[in-house]
C-alpha cells in the first residue's frame, strides 16, 4: 500500500482483491466481532440509551442548521483564550496553513494525535514535501506509518495487521524513524506496546511542534476535546510549545451541557467504555500551562455542500465512532483499503461521495458498497439513516441532478455505465403506475415459473452467482386475494360474521 489514497480503483474492483486475503479476513472477523460484542454489552448497561441516542441527533441537527452562528461563536471564545483561528476551505488551504505554521517555529518535526481530519487532508504527506517529517503517536497510527500502510478502521486504523505482522513491523522499520525495536522482540502485546513506548517516549520529550484533530469544539467557551486511550494524546496536546489543530467545521456543540451527551455516547459506542480513560479539554493558551501558542484551523473541504443536501447533511452528525463499521458484513469481508478513504466501512460509503463528490469511478461505486441491511442505523448512536442516505446518493449517481459543489449551485450529469439501470427503473415505475400491466405482468410470470431460468443471463449474473433467484409463487397475492374474498369487498373485522 502506497501512502495516499490517489488512484485507488472502484470499489468492487478493489473488494474482489481483499475478499480473496484469508489472513486479512481472519483478522478483520476476529476484531469485529470482539469490539462489537463488547459495545453491546456496555450499551445495555444505560436504561435511557435510546433517549441519548435522540438527543445526540438532536444537537447535531440543531447546531448544523445554525452551524455559522456557532462557528462564529467558537472563533470569538478562542481568539479571546489567546488562540489563533484559520479557516481552511479545501485539503489545499489546509495544507498550506499548517506547513506555514510549522516553517515559523523553525522546527522540522512534529508529533501527532491520531486525526481523521488531517488524514483526509494528507497532511503528513504535504509536510514531507516541505521537508517536515510527522511522527504518528498513536499506537495503531504508529504501526501503520512504520509499515507504509494505510489506515482500514477510524478507531483501530492496524485492525488488518496481527501481532506477528506488528512484530516485524517494528523489527525492521522502527530504527529507520526514531529508537530500533530490541532485538528479541516477540509478538506479545506487552512486549510490543513496551517498544512502542520506549520509542515514542523520545518523540514526546523532544518534539516543539504537536499537531491534533479534536472530537468536539465547545463553542461557548473556545474549548477543545479530545479523547483517547493511550495517553499520547495528552502528551502531544501539553508538551510541545506549539499546538496546531485541524478541526472539520462539524465538531463544534453550542455549550459543555450538549457535550455531555456526546461524552457519553462515544466511549460506549467506539471502545466499549463507561468513559475513555483520558478526556482532554484545552481552551486557548495559559502562561506555564502547556503549549505557548494555540492554532485552531477550522476545515471545510466539502462540508458545507454537504450541509446544503437535506438528506445527505445527517452524515455530518458523525462522532467517528466505528461502530457501523463492526457490524457492517461488507466492511467485514472487503476491509477498510477497498474504500480508497481515510472513511471505511458504511458512514465512508456516504461521507466520501459528499465530501468529494460523486463524479469520480471510486466515489460513484460507494453508495454500492452495502447490502442495505440497516444494520448500521441500528448501531449509530446519533441515527444517521445509512441506509436511507446511501439510496439517496445511488440515485444521485444514476439520474444526476442539481447538487452544490465548491458552494455554488451545478447540475450533475448522470454517472456513465448506468444506463441500463435507469431503464429498468423507469419501465418499473411505469408498469407500477398501471396496475392493469401489473396484473397481467404477475400472471405471466406465475404461469410461466417453471421456465424461469435459476441464473440471470448477461449483466445480471454477477447477482445470481452469489444469490438464489426468489421463486416465483403458482399465484400473485392480487388473484388470491380476488379469489378468496372477492373483488372489492373488505374482510370482515375480528369478531364479526362477514355478510
Amino acid at each position: 500500500m502506497s501512502g495516499t489514497y490517489l488512484g485507488m480503483p472502484a470499489f468492487p474492483k478493489a473488494a474482489a482483491v481483499s475478499t480473496r486475503d484469508s489472513r486479512l479476513r481472519a483478522n478483520l472477523a476476529h476484531a469485529t466481532h470482539a469490539i462489537r460484542d463488547k459495545r453491546a454489552r456496555a450499551v445495555a448497561e444505560l436504561d435511557d440509551w435510546a433517549q441519548l441516542r435522540a438527543a445526540g441527533a438532536a444537537v447535531k441537527d440543531r447546531t448544523l442548521r445554525h452551524l455559522d452562528h456557532y462557528l462564529e461563536q467558537l472563533e470569538a471564545a478562542v481568539t479571546a483564550a489567546g488562540g489563533h483561528v484559520h479557516w481552511a476551505a479545501d485539503a489545499e488551504e489546509a495544507n498550506r496553513i499548517v506547513t506555514a505554521l510549522v516553517r515559523e517555529t523553525g522546527e522540522h518535526e512534529v508529533v501527532k494525535v491520531k486525526s481523521m481530519a488531517t488524514q483526509e487532508i494528507g497532511l503528513n504527506e504535504a509536510l514531507a514535501e516541505a521537508g517536515i517529517r510527522a511522527y504518528e503517536t498513536d499506537l495503531a497510527e504508529l504501526i501503520v506509518q512504520l509499515g507504509d500502510d494505510l489506515p482500514s478502521h477510524i478507531l483501530v486504523p492496524a485492525i488488518h495487521r496481527n501481532r506477528a505482522e506488528i512484530r516485524d513491523i517494528f523489527r525492521r522499520e522502527m530504527g529507520n524513524w526514531g529508537r530500533p525495536a530490541p532485538d528479541d522482540l516477540s509478538d506479545s502485546p506487552a512486549e510490543l506496546a513496551e517498544a512502542a513506548r520506549l520509542h515514542l517516549r523520545e518523540k514526546f520529550l523532544s518534539a516543539k511542534v504537536g499537531i491534533s484533530g479534536a472530537n468536539f469544539m465547545v463553542a461557548e467557551t473556545g474549548t477543545l476535546v479530545v479523547v483517547e486511550s493511550e495517553g499520547n494524546g495528552r502528551m502531544c496536546l501539553t508538551l510541545p510549545r506549539t499546538l496546531i489543530s485541524v478541526v472539520g467545521i462539524e465538531k463544534v456543540v453550542p455549550t459543555w451541557q450538549d457535550l455531555e451527551i456526546f461524552l457519553q455516547l462515544l466511549p460506549r459506542s467506539s471502545t466499549a467504555e463507561r468513559m475513555n480513560p483520558y478526556t482532554s479539554t484545552w481552551t486557548g493558551t495559559a502562561d506555564g500551562d502547556g503549549p505557548e501558542t494555540f492554532h485552531l484551523v477550522l476545515l471545510d473541504n466539502g462540508r458545507t455542500d454537504t450541509l446544503a443536501d437535506t438528506v445527505g447533511r445527517q452524515a455530518l452528525r458523525c462522532i467517528r465512532c466505528s461502530a457501523c463499521l463492526n457490524v457492517c458484513p461488507v466492511y467485514e469481508r472487503a476491509g477498510g483499503h477497498a474504500y480508497g478513504s481515510p472513511y471505511p466501512g458504511p458512514i465512508g460509503a456516504i461521507l466520501t461521495p459528499q465530501l468529494r463528490g460523486v463524479e469520480g469511478m471510486l466515489e460513484a461505486s460507494l453508495p454500492y458498497a452495502s447490502s442495505l441491511c440497516g444494520a448500521c442505523y441500528e448501531v449509530c448512536p446519533v441515527a444517521i439513516d445509512i441506509p436511507e442516505v446511501l439510496v439517496h446518493l445511488r440515485e444521485r449517481v444514476v439520474e444526476g441532478g442539481p447538487v452544490t459543489r465548491g458552494g455554488a449551485r451545478t447540475v450533475l450529469k448522470p454517472a456513465g455505465g448506468h444506463a441500463a439501470e435507469r431503464a429498468a427503473m423507469r419501465a418499473a415505475g411505469w408498469v407500477l403506475e398501471h396496475p392493469g400491466v401489473l396484473r397481467a405482468g404477475m400472471r405471466f410470470a406465475a404461469r410461466t415459473r417453471k421456465l424461469h431460468p435459476r441464473r440471470l443471463p448477461g449483466p445480471g449474473r454477477a447477482w445470481s452467482d452469489t444469490r438464489d433467484l426468489p421463486a416465483v409463487p403458482a399465484e400473485s397475492f392480487r388473484d388470491w386475494w380476488q379469489r378468496t374474498r372477492g373483488t372489492g369487498s373488505v374482510p370482515a373485522k375480528q369478531g364479526e360474521e362477514e355478510k
